[in-house]
């Protein structure tokens, strides 16, 4: 299921973060312009406008020069080069970042600063500048939620625990943190959602690696049960949620059904587990982390065991219940009678004189 692409639009300032420090930018000209608004994270490289195909430039985007596009430039004549680089600037563009250390042109400088388009230069490649601008924008400007939630994974398998505050959440993560599983969040869970409908989920950074137990306190998962107990992100795959047990409410027996909960425009397989006394939640997380897994490899139990049953029925006919043979109810009969004559009043009476 492919989402409408509604990423969060951030400014050409953000380029200047410390995460893209290995790209060592360098702002050229254009200051006035860092305001100047990304609206979609992939970035381009406009070689084709260059060459006159203007409707190639998706607009708001970051656009990346390379070798390639500076030679061609410099091979075109000085009056319609200055024309191309003048109508490109003009378009709706980002910024510009000329990779390889490669010295701008001088009509491109002048041209950015006259309309108050940022200009970069990097020494790396272009193809580095590519991935590490393109995973930058991503991670920056992906749809995001937060949810007073927990994060765990369990088998490989991300687990979204919900429930009501105080129903058990963080002491089912610490069950399952002292099997062996690991702790991504406790307690607020931060939720992107990026390309291909991946839904990522973070720890905030202050609450990273801690856990709040009633009782107890704030206690640090990483120093309890080792660098092993934690990680810092992991794809959301299955959502479980505690609940308190209630008379008569209707829940899945068979699990054929299948629940979803939508994030984000994304939906995951949904499971509701509810919390009664001498239930063990740790190994019912367990369970439906297994069973997930077994899904995503092919093989769905209660779907197999279903079927099962209809081909007996349809071998068959309805089962029927199994009834007892004559002499057998005869025999049950007379025990009865047995049992009533022997515990009756009166033979308790007269035994009790007897004594």
């Amino acid at each position: 299921m492919n989402q409408p692409e509604d990423f969060v639009q951030t400014t050409v300032r953000s380029l200047l973060a410390s995460e893209l420090d290995d790209l060592a930018l360098k702002l050229v000209t254009g200051d006035d312009g860092l305001e100047r608004v990304i609206a979609r994270p992939r970035v381009q490289k406009p070689g084709l406008a260059f060459a006159g195909y203007y409707e190639y430039i998706k607009p708001w985007r970051v656009q990346i020069i390379g070798e390639s596009e500076t030679k061609y430039l410099q091979s075109l004549p000085p009056r319609l080069r200055e024309k191309r680089v003048r109508d490109v600037s003009g378009l709706d563009v980002s910024c510009f970042i000329v990779t390889k250390g490669i010295t701008p042109l001088e009509e491109f400088r002048q041209e950015c600063e006259k309309r108050s388009v940022p200009l970069f230069s990097t020494p790396s490649m272009s193809s580095t500048s590519i991935n590490r601008t393109t995973y930058f924008l991503e991670e920056t400007m992906a749809p995001r939620i937060t949810m007073h939630s927990g994060l765990l994974d369990v088998y490989g398998i991300g687990v979204l625990l919900l429930g009501e505050s105080g129903i058990g959440k963080s002491e089912c993560a610490l069950d399952l943190v002292a099997n062996g599983h690991r702790l991504i969040a406790d307690d607020m869970v931060i939720i992107r959602r990026h390309p291909n409908d991946v839904l990522l989920g973070y720890s905030n950074d202050l609450l990273r690696h801690h856990m709040e137990l009633r009782g107890i306190g704030i206690i640090d998962i990483k120093d309890l049960f080792g660098v092993a107990s934690t990680r810092d992100v992991k794809p959301i795959d299955i959502v479980v949620k505690l609940e308190k047990w209630v008379e008569g409410a209707e829940y899945d027996r068979l699990g054929i059904a299948g629940e979803a909960y939508e994030m984000l425009g994304v939906r995951k397989p949904y499971v509701r587990l509810p919390v009664a006394s001498g239930r063990n939640l740790a190994l019912l997380v367990e369970i439906a982390a297994r069973n997930h897994l077994m899904k995503l490899q092919g093989y769905d139990s209660a779907r197999e065991f279903t079927q099962r049953i209809d081909e007996q029925i349809a071998r068959q006919g309805a089962p029927t219940l199994p009834t007892d043979p004559p002499e057998s109810a005869a025999s049950s009969e007379i025990r009865s009678m047995h049992t009533r004559t022997r515990f009756s009043p009166d033979v308790l009476d007269r035994t009790r004189r007897q004594k």
